[in-house]
């Protein structure tokens, strides 16, 4: 009987094992396929052109040549962009944890009439694709003054629907007794949100942080059509579009100012890889 009882539990181990190496290896394939490029955009800046024009084809450079990177530097505006960018960014990443953290708050814990209803109206504004209100939105900047504006840029990322209902479904996960507890203290709500929501949420607000950066770091359209006639206040995507160099160092110096692009990201991602991580599986608060 006991030998009968330790077959079926070796062979599920078995299965389970193979299954794990399975997706292991199909995750280990797609990221592959996803690096692959970037890699090669990365061997290609530093290459000379008569290396990147050679055929057939290098995958490797020959030396570790520099003079990409050096003119993506000095002949472009790309030190500019990435200040545009900068800015942009951090001051949109850090507006949306605020506007998020309260907008969850206000729908996880305070009972207010049509509070379901305002929350199914924010989740509704996710079905309505940005391309549908651009030219609304553009209007309503240009009324306001805001055009080539870092502000006019950045007002439409102050508020994210999608952060909204991440932070409002984490704060459910809270014990309702520690918020009682807090209001027998004398805690009101804004302390209790400040002094002990916010703290013990730390990595859900880096997620929604992290994930704010990039997504605005990456934005193409929007500072494409609102900084149209200025070239100072332009970010870095839409920069890498404008780059002018001369055509013995246009191939190698566009790869090089897409690598200098990727590093600011890169670099937050790495710092705060765990603790998007434990956003992503942080649970209940256990009082």
């Amino acid at each position: 009987m006991i030998g009968n009882k330790t077959l079926p539990r070796t062979s599920n181990r078995k299965k389970q094992r193979t299954q794990d190496w399975l997706i292991q290896l199909i995750a280990l394939v797609c990221g592959l396929i996803i690096i692959i490029p970037v890699l090669y955009c990365l061997s290609l800046s530093f290459m000379r052109v008569s290396e990147i024009l050679s055929r057939p084809p290098k995958i490797f450079p020959g030396g570790l040549y520099l003079g990409n990177y050096e003119t993506a530097l000095t002949k472009s505006m790309i030190p500019r962009f990435l200040l545009n960018s900068m800015i942009i960014s951090l001051i949109c990443s850090i507006v949306r944890v605020l506007t998020a953290s309260l907008a969850g708050f206000g729908f996880a814990f305070l009972d207010f009439r049509g509070k379901n209803l305002l929350f199914y109206l924010v989740l509704g504004t996710m079905l309505i694709p940005g391309d549908v209100i651009l030219t609304s939105n553009y209007f309503t900047i240009s009324q306001l003054g805001l055009v080539n504006t870092y502000l006019g840029i950045m007002l439409l990322y102050f508020v994210s629907a999608n952060n909204i209902f991440m932070m409002r479904q984490h704060f459910l996960t809270v014990s309702k007794t520690l918020r009682e507890a807090a209001q027998i203290d004398g805690c009101g709500d804004l302390r209790f949100y400040g002094q002990i929501l916010l703290p013990i949420s730390s990595p859900v607000l880096v997620t929604v942080f992290i994930s704010s950066f990039i997504s605005t770091w990456n934005m193409y359209l929007w500072p494409l059509i609102v900084a149209n006639s200025s070239n100072e206040m332009r970010t870095v995507q839409v920069g890498l579009k404008t780059l002018n160099f001369a055509e013995e160092a246009s191939y190698g110096g566009t790869m090089a100012g897409a690598m200098i692009i990727l590093i600011p990201t890169l670099l937050v991602f790495l710092i705060f890889q765990r603790r998007i991580v434990g956003g992503m599986s942080t649970g209940s608060v256990k009082g």
